[in-house]
This record gives structure tokens, C-alpha cells and sequence, in this order.
């Protein structure tokens, strides 16, 4: 981690802090207590509170490392590998159509809303 320090404070780096970073994805805080709720069979047990951090990413990578080929690392971190493997699953059940690209563009965030809307 690199910090820089002056004499009133310290600074983290962008890599330092985005591991803790919330990712909604596009849905509001409504949609993502839905997702929240649903990720409770998968191990995420903390707060219903709309903020998709790293313990509802690292529920959504044990889903995905089940069922859809995730292979990366249950870290909670939303990267290509993660993105793929939801882009896998929204194609396979929610409309997506695009590519497996690992890039959450518009159509993985409709497909996914379309998911979350179903709950």
C-alpha cells in the first residue's frame, strides 16, 4: 500500500481503497437490499443497506463460483472475472445479450435490474 503523509494527514491510495469500495451496478438502494436479502442463502450477513460492498460481492462470487465458472477469488472485489461470470448468469436466465466481456456495460445493468425487479 503506498501512503502519502503530510504534517495534518494520511493518504490512502486508490488501490488501498478500493477493495471496501460499494458497486451497486446500477441498481438504486431499493434494488440492492433485494439483492441483499438474496444473498443472505450465500453468506452475506451483514447489513441490509442498499450499499453493495465487499461482503455482498464476495456472497455473489460464492453464487457464481457454484453455478457459473467463476474462478478468481472470493475477495469481494468486482473485476473481470467476477463481471463474467454474472454476465454468464444474466445470459443464461435475465436477457442479457452482449458479450462475456467482464466489462458490466448497460446491458449487464439491465439484466441484472430485470433480475433483482423479479425478486
Amino acid at each position: 500500500m503506498m501512503c502519502i503523509r503530510d504534517s495534518t494527514q494520511t493518504v490512502a491510495s486508490s488501490e488501498a481503497v478500493a477493495p471496501f469500495a460499494v458497486n451497486n451496478l446500477g441498481l438504486s438502494v431499493a434494488q440492492a437490499k433485494k439483492l441483499q436479502r438474496a444473498l443472505k442463502g450465500w453468506g452475506y450477513n451483514g447489513a441490509i443497506d442498499g450499499q453493495l460492498g465487499t461482503g455482498s460481492w464476495q456472497a455473489m462470487q460464492r453464487y457464481l463460483k457454484k453455478y457459473w465458472s467463476y474462478d478468481g477469488a472470493i475477495d469481494g472485489i468486482v473485476g473481470s472475472g467476477t463481471v463474467k461470470a454474472l454476465q454468464r448468469w444474466l445470459k443464461s436466465n435475465w436477457g442479457y445479450s452482449g458479450a462475456i466481456d467482464g466489462v458490466a456495460g448497460a446491458g449487464t445493468k439491465a439484466a441484472l435490474k430485470r433480475y433483482v425487479d423479479s425478486l
